[in-house]
């Protein structure tokens, strides 16, 4: 019997020693900020409209809602479409701040409240470690290429609408 226990045992560490060694092992499909590599979250399927005094503006998001996700962002993020950005959602409006570290791509930080409204249209340089604030409490930041909200007219006080958005003031 006791042989049996030695047997298992050795069985069960040979397996775990291969796993280790072959790198088999489960893994996080979002790699962290020190894999270097870029976060890409699922595209939402309904699109974020930028509501302008020139028009609507479209953009299909990724949705970023929880601190991971928040926290990496765009990091090492080398390229982006022209109509696409990231929609960062907080559970409440509260002061925030963002930096452009490990972010190669410069970018418009498009920081809204709870009603939707824009509050602030900053600009991030990429790798900057200087922090970006809109001054004042928000509920969402969108992120979008540089120049896109100038290019677009989009402007302090226009409306973005969004599921996330919607419900977040309703």
């Amino acid at each position: 019997m006791t042989y049996r226990n030695w047997l298992t045992t050795g069985v069960v560490c040979a397996a775990i020693a291969f796993v280790i060694a072959t790198g088999a092992f489960f893994h996080s499909q979002q790699p962290a900020s020190a894999d270097r590599r870029a976060m890409v979250l699922a595209v939402d399927p309904q699109p974020l409209v930028a509501v302008t005094k020139a028009g609507e503006r479209s953009f299909s998001v990724e949705i970023a809602d929880t601190s991971a996700e928040r926290e990496a962002g765009l990091m090492f993020r080398e390229e982006m479409a022209d109509d696409h950005g990231m929609l960062f959602v907080f559970e409440e409006p509260r002061d925030v701040s963002f930096w452009m570290k490990n972010t190669p791509m410069p970018l418009d930080l498009i920081f809204v409240g709870q009603d939707g409204r824009i509050r602030a249209i900053k600009q991030g340089e990429p790798q900057s470690e200087a922090m970006i604030s809109p001054g004042e409490p928000v509920r969402f930041v969108l992120e979008l290429k540089a120049g896109t909200a100038a290019r677009g007219g989009i402007e302090d006080g226009d409306l973005l609408r969004h599921p996330a958005i919607g419900t977040a003031h309703n």
